[in-house]
């Protein structure tokens, strides 16, 4: 039996661990999706001085407003859910795992710096 046609035959992971999957995305919406966009509209609003460094976010920002924060968000969220599920069904670990786990090390060291340039500002 080939390997491929073994792929097919097991469950997702997302199916087989569904509290792994569930925890991995939790992480990921709670650093990227809550944690940096409610720090960056604190920054926003709190030290007006100072721009989104960001120049895709500035945009974002200055075209849209918040709302185009947020689309933002949600946008590149919903592109590594469907990477992360296409890895699960494909049977390969690195694109499941990597989308909510890079989410999650990106959300915490954004949501991180935000904080502290409040902090010192």
């Amino acid at each position: 039996m080939s390997r491929s046609r073994d792929r097919r035959r097991r469950r997702p992971a997302y199916r087989r661990r569904p509290q792994e999957f569930y925890w991995l995305w939790i992480a990921a919406t709670a650093t990227y999706g809550v944690g940096d966009v409610v720090s960056t509209i604190a920054f926003l609003e709190y030290v007006p001085a100072i721009r989104e460094a960001n120049p895709v976010v500035a945009v974002a920002l200055d075209s849209f407003g918040l709302g185009g924060l947020v689309l933002l968000k949600i946008a590149v969220y919903l592109v590594m859910l469907w990477i992360s599920v296409a890895g699960a069904r494909d049977g390969d670990a690195l694109l499941y795992y990597f989308p909510p786990v890079l989410l999650t090390l990106v959300g915490t060291y954004l949501t991180a710096s935000n904080v502290r340039l409040l902090w010192i500002a």
